[in-house]
């Protein structure tokens, strides 16, 4: 998974697709762990996408405290 241009909306809309597959016996059973692994990535990246912006949102307010 390349996550150097992916926003944390498409990495949701990837992570909803894949549950919507595995719920709807899409994926064949040889394929199950490799698209579990590739939600957990995506799920992975969208917890630090967060994590990063609650940072800067925080700084931000701490910043404007000082004014």
């Amino acid at each position: 998974m390349n996550t150097n241009n992916l926003t944390y909306e498409e990495a949701i809309q990837q992570v909803e697709l894949l549950i919507a597959q595995i719920e709807n016996n899409e994926i064949s059973m040889d394929d199950l762990s490799e698209k579990i692994r590739l939600a957990s990535e995506y799920l992975r990246f969208c917890k630090e996408k967060l994590h990063k912006v609650n940072e800067e949102i925080e700084k931000v307010l701490k910043e404007t405290e000082e004014l």
